[in-house]
């Protein structure tokens, strides 16, 4: 008989876990209760991506073959020891109190709760108006190869390189890479994504040829990376480091050495493979809270992309 729950132990709380032997990635057969191991597995690691931030949590009751729920509230009948942050969504004039992970065991309750990947904010509940972190995210075209992101990032290495800003690499659990800098939370949200942008103008003339920064997806070329600079508006949420993402081979969004990522392949970091390699290799993002970039320099870049006028067509 399939067992109707499994009680865990962490942080000095007990989670409940239903159905623990429901499966949640149908090409190896994982469960909900593998699921809760793979992030006891990565525990440091997960929780310094969440650590104070207001979080999505998306959902997926039945398993990741069936529908996804993205729940920005917190569930009702939560235990009252899971930390929340109330923020305001101007456009509808509605505030929701999230998900605010401060410890292990606010995952594991997660999880009890069907989530499966965890989509944080770049601020934090102090203040979260005001972002530390900036996100550089790496997003193919359809039908652009892993190849080509790897030699995007490597003008993206390149250029923090020159800016003095260290970067922390991980595969997006998808067809892309993530970067990300932390940065004074001194900024608001637009000034952060007007950085953003100039920094993806400079990808984007240093290798015109596989790197846009067009809005617009029809004014894409086919065979181009997108550098999403709008992943640092307000309440933009992508998936965080160590988040398994909703697909039958639960991939994750795992952090890799920028020397990993010429060999890099999506499909190789999972919850089959990750907890190994957590082992051997620790959260590769761990001294991230101590490199702390000023973006001012990106500002310049801002303002000097504004003052150029653009060529006079040909007649």
């Amino acid at each position: 008989m399939v067992a109707e729950a499994a009680e865990i132990e962490v942080d000095g709380h007990v989670v409940r876990l239903t159905n623990p032997g429901r499966v949640y990635f149908s090409a190896r057969g994982e469960t909900k209760l593998d699921l809760a191991h793979y992030y006891l597995a990565v525990g440091d690691g997960i929780v310094t991506a969440l650590r104070d931030r207001p979080c999505m949590m998306h959902r997926f009751p039945t398993g990741t073959d069936g529908d996804k729920v993205h729940q920005k509230r917190l569930p009702k009948g939560a235990p009252d020891w899971v930390p929340t942050v109330r923020v305001h969504f101007p456009r509808y004039n509605r505030t929701a109190d999230e998900l605010c992970v401060s410890s292990i065991a606010d995952v594991v309750w997660a999880v009890q709760m069907s989530t499966v990947e965890f989509h944080p904010w770049n601020s934090r509940r102090a203040d979260v108006e005001s972002p530390d972190e900036w996100r550089i995210d790496l997003d193919p075209m359809p039908g652009v190869d892993f190849s080509t992101v790897r030699r995007v990032a490597g003008v993206v290495h390149e250029v923090l390189d020159e800016l003095g800003a260290v970067g922390f690499p991980k595969t997006s659990g998808g067809r892309g890479l993530h970067v990300y800098v932390r940065i004074r939370p001194e900024h608001s949200f637009g000034e952060v994504r007007r950085a953003a942008w100039a920094f993806a103008r400079e990808v984007e003339r240093r290798a015109p040829s596989l790197v846009t920064t067009a809005w617009w997806r029809k004014d894409r070329e086919p065979d181009t990376v997108f550098v999403d600079y709008n992943q640092n508006t307000r309440d933009h949420t992508i998936a965080s480091a160590y988040s398994v993402r909703g697909t039958p081979l639960a991939i994750v969004s795992a952090p890799v050495t920028w020397d990993e990522i010429p060999d890099a392949e999506p499909g190789d970091f999972t919850i089959a493979t990750m907890p190994a390699r957590y082992a051997a290799l620790g959260d590769l993002h761990a001294g991230i809270d101590e490199a702390v970039f000023d973006i001012a320099p990106l500002l310049e870049w801002a303002d000097r992309d504004d003052a150029v006028e653009p060529e006079a067509p040909e007649v």
